[in-house]
Order: structure tokens, then C-alpha cells, then sequence
């Protein structure tokens, strides 16, 4: 793919270009500033965790309000606010810590607030995304203001782990608050101001340090006002060369983490185009993801072949990969009758620049297969929007912070269709539904797991999803900013710790 260095290239020389301008028109002067600027390509669309589903929005919420449960760094549950005890298969009993942080608002944490926020997620009226995963709970009763009682109509070991939503307060919730844009949970973090769409301040409690998230969607200028000094730090969503030049500075420092995001390529399955499974099958074939994560990625990302990386407890690592195969991605469209060139595809993106070159990249290499691409790219929350409205035939985005497997009902049962769950492809497979329905029955991880990877293959093999690839982390900042440590799920539990030095 030699025709991408010349590209990178001019990208480097444009990004020096720019920076040596603004150089001479401002002095590279670094204002000082108490406060921590983090820069993020997106901002949060919904800071309530009953409602949040983008990536901004789920990082920045596990700052603000916490939640019964964690996990550890081999993705096993964990007790967060509470501990647990599985008193019969189908009744567990949390109790609450002591010592809880008050909500924000100055009130205590309750079991009457945990039941609240359970109860709200499973309401069908609020339409909830996380209701999908949670309908196994039959009642929710609390003895006393520290017990919560979970009574399902199914056993599942796996339940506490699933228990991962920020807990509201109960008045709030009864009265309607807007958490979306004015959260008040329990967490490190509370909420300060939301003063524009591109700027959100929240404050750690414990020191009273403030951080400044700021949208600034161009890569280029985000790294231009990293060198300005007008923002401190940047974590991902910046192409390599970008990183690489960053990398040169005296005063950056970057820290790198390989990472289990899953980035995929999505279908309508309603479409009659996208939907017929010879053309996914030949897209599978059609797409070169080595080339890809060598020349654009420059090796920081690594193929996938199902959600789940291969070491997790339910992972799969004997899938066969659909090999890059052009020649073969033809005779598959040729087999089902379509001519070349017969067939086009608009596929929608974001306006990150780095999501649009992947797309142009894919762009081209289909067109070597005889399937026309027509690239659409939006702001994130129209591009979001229309994902999960079904208003798209072909996209691309990534799961993150994926721990646990009941994630496979979330994003392919048939009953989670939006506004249901995450099925935004409109899947409908009875033997999916079948898969993900035995393996929640089953009272064992070891017999849980067994289904989980026969319900891998099956996707493999019926291409709701490309697999595309897990995309490593970068950290970036100045060097005084430090104690911040980036997790391998990419989320933002680093700013629990930081500190920056004036």
C-alpha cells in the first residue's frame, strides 16, 4: 500500500506547517491554568447511565456516580459499593458498604436509591437501552437501608456482573431530574457546569481539582492546541503520524496500551443490499486488515474475529478469520449473481479526518471487488443518531469497555433492537437467540464459556458484524502532568489520580 506514505507525508508536513504559523503569530506561549484540559474528539451525548451508550458519555459517567460492582484488570467482577452473597441460584443479597460517599446533593446512598435506579432501567416506558440485560430480575426488595435483595426468573452466575449501572438518587429520579445534562451520582467527580455543547467542567471531591473537557473534533488542531498549551492532555483518536511527532517532543510524553476495543463494520440486515449475506461475506474477503494496521495504524492495532478477544474467559481462539482474498470476495458475488460494479453502498462515518481515511481506504479496496462505496461522514451526534435510528446501510464504530458476555444480548438478541439494546443492525437469527439464551442458563463459567464460543462462531459465520480490529491506547500529555494511568478498556479512571504541576 505504498500510495498511503505519500499521503501520511503531506499530512505531516501540513500539521509542521500549521504549527510553525501559529508558532509565529502567538509566540507559542503556554498560559498557565490551574484546572486539567482534556481534549476529546467527542463529547458526551448523555451523561445518565441508564441512558448512556457512547463512548464519552459511558467514560465521563464512571467518574461521576459509581456503581454496586467492577471489575478487576483480568475483567473479573469485583465488589464496588457493595458486596455480595449468592444466597440460593436465583436470589443474591448486596449490602451496602459503610463509609459511602454522599450523593452530591449531600444525601446518603441507600438501598431505597439502588432499587430506584434498578427499577427506573427495567420501566419499558423509559425505554432504557440496559433494559435488555437486566430483564432476568423477577423483584428487587430491600430488608433495610443497606440490603438489596435480587430475586431473578433465571439462575446465572454471572449476575453481579452485570450490576455496572451508576446508581441515582430515588427523589431525583421520582421527580424527573435531568441527569443527562446536570448529573449528580456519588462519584470521585461531581458535576459542575455544562456552559457550551463543547465544554464540560467537573471537579474531583477530594482536592477540589477541577477538569475541563473540551471538544475540539480536528486531530490537527487538537495537537496544535496540545503545543499551544491551551489543553494539557489527549488520550487516543489521533492518527500515528500525529503521535509519532508528538513523540519528538522534549516535553510530551506518551503512554501506549495494547487495547480490547472492538472497531467493526456494521450492516443494515432490513436493506435488502446490505442485508443479503453473500455481499458480506465477499466485503469480508474484500477487506485487507493487515495492510490497514500496518500503513495506517502503523501496527497499533490488531485484528479481530469476534467481540471478545481470544484471552477472555469466554473467548474463542480457534476461529478461522476470513482471509484477504479478492480474487475469492469476486467469485462469491459472481456466484450469487450480482455484475461488477452492480452493487453501491453508502457508508456512513463521522468527520473525525483519521475515521474518514479508514473509510476511503475500505472505499478503495472494495472497489477492487466490484462494490461501490459512498462515504457520508457527519458531526458524531447525527452520525450516532442515525446508527441507532437504522438509518444507515454500512458503518463503523467500536464497543468499548466490554468485561462481560451478556453484552452478545445487548447487541445481537432480537429483542434488543433500538430502543431496546444495541442490535442496530436489526439482526433477527432464532439460532442466535438460541445460543445466547443457553448460555445464560447455564449455572457454570466453564459451561457458560462453551456456548459463548459456539455463539462467536455463529456470528462469524452470519457476518452481522465485519470484525475488524482492537485498537491500542495513547496518553498523551505534558510532563507535568502526572500520576495518570491508562487502562487498557481506554476509559478515564486515569483522572482519579492525576495531577498537574503549575
Amino acid at each position: 500500500m505504498r500510495t498511503l506514505k505519500p499521503t501520511a507525508k503531506r499530512l505531516l508536513q501540513r500539521v509542521l506547517l500549521i504549527f510553525l504559523l501559529s508558532c509565529i503569530l502567538l509566540a507559542c506561549a503556554k498560559p498557565k491554568e490551574e484546572s486539567i484540559r482534556f481534549g476529546l474528539s467527542n463529547m458526551p451525548v448523555k451523561l445518565d447511565p441508564r441512558f448512556a451508550t457512547d463512548a464519552a458519555s459511558y467514560r465521563v459517567s464512571r467518574l461521576l456516580y459509581r456503581s454496586l460492582v467492577d471489575f478487576d484488570e483480568s475483567k473479573k467482577v469485583i465488589p464496588s459499593i457493595a458486596d455480595w452473597e449468592q444466597v440460593s441460584a436465583k436470589h443474591f443479597r448486596f449490602t451496602l458498604k459503610s463509609n459511602l460517599s454522599e450523593f452530591h446533593h449531600g444525601l446518603p446512598l441507600t438501598s431505597a436509591d439502588v432499587k430506584s435506579t434498578y427499577e427506573s432501567v427495567l420501566n419499558k416506558d423509559n425505554a432504557s437501552p440496559h433494559r435488555t440485560s437486566l430483564t432476568l430480575i423477577e423483584t428487587i426488595a430491600t430488608p433495610d437501608e443497606n440490603t438489596i435483595d435480587f430475586t431473578l426468573n433465571r439462575a446465572d452466575p454471572l449476575f453481579p456482573s452485570y450490576l455496572v449501572i451508576g446508581i441515582l438518587p430515588k427523589k431525583l429520579i421520582a421527580a424527573k431530574h435531568d441527569f443527562s445534562r446536570n448529573p449528580i451520582g456519588s462519584g470521585a467527580y461531581q458535576f459542575i457546569d455544562w456552559p457550551e455543547d463543547g465544554i464540560l467542567n467537573i471537579q474531583r471531591r477530594k482536592d477540589k481539582q477541577l477538569v475541563k473537557f473540551i471538544h475540539v473534533p480536528n486531530p490537527t488542531v487538537r495537537v496544535l492546541k496540545l503545543m499551544r498549551g491551551e489543553i494539557d492532555m489527549l488520550q487516543n483518536d489521533l492518527p500515528p503520524e500525529l503521535i509519532n511527532f508528538l513523540g519528538e517532543k522534549p516535553d510530551i510524553k506518551i503512554q501506549k496500551q495494547k487495547g480490547t476495543n472492538f472497531a467493526y463494520l456494521g450492516f443494515n440486515l432490513e436493506d435488502k443490499t446490505s442485508g443479503d449475506i453473500e455481499i458480506r461475506k465477499a466485503i469480508a474477503h474484500g477487506i485487507d486488515r493487515a495492510e490497514i494496521i500496518q500503513y495506517v495504524f502503523a501496527q497499533s492495532a490488531r485484528k479481530a474475529n469476534a467481540l471478545l478477544p481470544p484471552d477472555h474467559w469466554a473467548g474463542n481462539n480457534s476461529l478461522v478469520e476470513y482471509e484477504y482474498n479478492p480474487e475469492k470476495a469476486q467469485q462469491i458475488l459472481r456466484n450469487a449473481g450480482y455484475e461488477k460494479d452492480s452493487i453501491t453502498l453508502i457508508y456512513k462515518t463521522s468527520n473525525d479526518p483519521f475515521r474518514i481515511r479508514v473509510a476511503t481506504i475500505l472505499q478503495a479496496q472494495l472497489a477492487k471487488i466490484g462494490i461501490q462505496v459512498e462515504i457520508m461522514s457527519f458531526d458524531w451526534g447525527t452520525f450516532y443518531g442515525d446508527i441507532k435510528k437504522g438509518r444507515f446501510q454500512l458503518y463503523s464504530l467500536a464497543w468499548i469497555g466490554i468485561k462481560t458476555p451478556d453484552i452478545f444480548r445487548y447487541a445481537f438478541h432480537s429483542a434488543a433492537i433500538p430502543p431496546n439494546g444495541a442490535n442496530r443492525g436489526r439482526f433477527n437469527d432464532s439460532e442466535v437467540d438460541k445460543l445466547i439464551e443457553l448460555a445464560e442458563k447455564q449455572t457454570s463459567y466453564e459451561e457458560q464459556a462453551n456456548y459463548y464460543r459456539q455463539l462467536q462462531a455463529e456470528l462469524l459465520a452470519k457476518l452481522p458484524y465485519v470484525p475488524l480490529w482492537y485498537e491500542d491506547h495513547f496518553f498523551i500529555s505534558y510532563n507535568n502532568i502526572t500520576n495518570y494511568t491508562l487502562p487498557a478498556d481506554g476509559n478515564y479512571d486515569g483522572l482519579l489520580t492525576v495531577k498537574k504541576s503549575l
